[in-house]
């Protein structure tokens, strides 16, 4: 399982990657690999504030639906619209080409909540 190092983790199996009080969130390699082929995208609408837990985006692949849920409170500055026309990218490049969304921080202390690449492997160890 792909769990790079410089990233934060959620329990929720959502990525975060924080340059300069915004974060980049998506969903991680072991997420995708639960929701099989992934068939379409829903994401957020740029200027949408988002609360820590709430919904973010939707994914549906051949398997289910599911909630993309915020790591963090903040401001959606930008979303990954070609996921609109492209949902595989998910798949293919969950920690690159398959990010959702950019959100400016409301509270970077939320970050503390997060965990690093060795307590989500400890979680996934756990969950398996």
């Amino acid at each position: 399982m792909n769990i790079p190092k410089e990233l934060l983790y959620s329990t929720d199996h959502e990525w975060v990657k924080v340059e300069g009080g915004k974060a980049l969130i998506g969903i991680t390699d072991f997420a995708q690999d639960q929701l099989g082929d992934v068939v379409f995208v829903e994401v957020p609408e740029v200027g949408v504030e988002v609360g820590s837990g709430d919904n973010l985006a939707t994914i549906e692949s051949v398997k289910a639906v599911s909630d993309v849920y915020s790591p963090l409170s903040g401001t959606v500055v930008e979303a990954n619209d070609t996921l609109t026309d492209e949902p595989q990218l998910i798949n293919e490049d969950a920690y690159g080409k398959g990010w959702i969304a950019l959100v400016e921080l409301s509270d970077e202390s939320e970050l503390s909540g997060l965990m690093d690449a060795d307590a989500y492997a400890k979680l996934l160890a756990e969950e398996a």
